[in-house]
């Protein structure tokens, strides 16, 4: 690390706690088990295992570990099922068409009917949808809206199969314009381990409102073409986050659950905190005494990091 990464972390550092105090908020998402413990916010594919778009650092494979259905009822009779096991809220997603979309409008009236029958928060991987049906989500109950950035157009095309990033701007747009809380991911690496676009993509966002700003990594699924890539460093992705965090210091920043389970991935979670995040998904030992060495009070929450800590929601560690 150099004198300037030492300065830019220092600087990300101060302008976090002088924004956002002292707290960080620790997530088990999904159904995730920690010690004892899981998550309470499920992920359920609204299109099972099927994906057109077909990604290359993906394949569907994201979609297997979720819970799938492929019809309204089910969907609704799920959910209800599993507020009460115990769930606050539920991730809807699925895979997408040719086009980077989901199948919302199959779905609208069942996402109405458990929002009016239950007390789930929900949130949407909405892909890259049109104001229409930002709108229509925003009606029925849907409280966030998931959607992955990037900032190039290789990689937009390449990648994820789109037809460019004007795609993923009219998306942005369309979510924005809805009333939808707008939570982005931004995936570090994503152009076959290189950080291709990822500066470009904070700038595309600081033009919007987002209520979060969720940083994971790239993850080498077995199976895809990115099967054995090595994903940048965490240096490089904690140099993403500080910089995330002056150009909007008053965005709350998350570590998001995909990334490296291993030493490099117990490094990156010391720098993010070094770094600006206010969230992080999924921690290890080291991450807890590094937040306490910081002087920061750590608390934890059952859910997707892109909710907001709330009392009704806490953990007890």
């Amino acid at each position: 690390m150099t004198s300037e990464d030492e300065r830019l972390f220092e600087q990300a550092f101060r302008e976090t706690r002088a924004r956002h105090g002292t707290e960080i908020t620790f997530y088990l998402p999904g159904m995730i088990r920690y010690e004892s413990r899981r998550g309470r916010y499920p992920a359920i594919s609204l299109t099972g295992s099927r994906c057109e778009l077909q990604c290359e650092h993906c394949k569907g494979r994201l979609l297997t570990p979720m819970i799938h259905v492929t019809e309204p009822d089910d969907l609704f009779e799920k959910a209800v099922y599993l507020e009460k096991r115990g769930a606050h809220g539920l991730l809807l997603s699925g895979g997408s068409d040719r086009k980077g979309r989901l199948p919302w409008a199959k779905y609208g009236d069942a996402i109405r009917e458990l929002v009016e029958t239950t007390g789930l928060f929900l949130s949407a991987h909405v892909g890259f949808p049109d104001l229409e049906t930002c709108r229509r989500l925003k009606k029925s109950g849907v409280r966030q809206a998931l959607v992955d950035v990037m900032g190039d157009e290789d990689t937009a095309s390449l990648v994820y199969h789109l037809g460019g990033l004007q795609t993923v701007r009219d998306a942005l747009e369309s979510i924005s314009q809805s009333g939808l809380q707008l939570a982005p991911h931004i995936v570090a690496g994503l152009h076959y381990g290189r950080m291709k676009g990822e500066e470009e993509a904070l700038q595309m966002l600081s033009r919007y409102d987002p209520t979060v700003l969720v940083v994971v990594v790239l993850t080498a699924l077995k199976g895809t073409p990115m099967a054995g890539i090595k994903p940048p460093s965490p240096l490089e992705v904690a140099r993403l986050i500080a910089k995330a965090r002056l150009l909007m210091p008053h965005l709350p920043i998350s570590l998001g659950c995909e990334r490296p389970r291993n030493k490099e991935g117990t490094e990156l979670e010391k720098l993010a905190l070094r770094a600006g995040i206010t969230r992080m998904a999924v921690w290890s030992e080291e991450a807890l005494e590094e937040a306490s060495r910081l002087g920061l009070s750590s608390r934890f929450q059952p859910t997707c990091c892109s909710v907001d800590f709330a009392e009704n929601y806490r953990m007890i560690r």
